[in-house]
């Protein structure tokens, strides 16, 4: 019988796969737990449809990270912070820290965990960091660091 599965099956298949499978499987398994429907013209119809809605929705993200991606060239985010006497600097510039900063002084909001640098801002002077804000989208940001004085 063939199925399109409608989620990943663990050793038969992923989403949106079109699968011949046994019939005890598929009536047994597959359409009672809602894994997979039987392949019909109807059913590939709809499966196209919402792949076109899936990925006309993926371009328009694309497109708004895009904007903030070039909004980000532009920005410049400065921290102090206390030195030794030999000028190494105390702590780090943590990436809670640089989102924060872009959150209340530009209106950007951005997960930490996007950013695809995961170098440390412990020394003056500027450091660049790339963010990823979506597949294949990716932004940089320039941060300054400063002696307290």
């Amino acid at each position: 019988m063939k199925v399109i599965l409608l989620k990943d099956v663990k050793s038969v298949g992923k989403k949106d796969q079109i699968l011949e499978v046994a019939d005890g499987y598929a009536r047994n398994f597959l359409f009672p737990n809602k894994l997979a429907v039987m392949m019909t013209d109807r059913s590939k119809e709809i499966m196209d449809y919402h792949k076109q809605e899936a990925e006309e929705a993926f371009k328009k993200v694309q497109g708004e990270a895009q904007v903030v991606a070039d909004r980000l060239k532009d920005i410049v985010l400065e921290f102090t912070a206390a030195f030794s006497a030999d000028g190494r600097m105390y702590g780090t510039i943590s990436t809670k820290q640089i989102v924060e900063e872009l959150k209340s002084k530009h209106d950007i909001v951005v997960d930490k965990r996007k950013l695809v640098d995961r170098t440390l801002v412990n020394a003056a002077g500027f450091t660049r960091l790339r963010i990823e804000l979506a597949k294949g989208v990716i932004g940089t940001i320039t941060v300054k660091v400063t002696e307290k004085q």
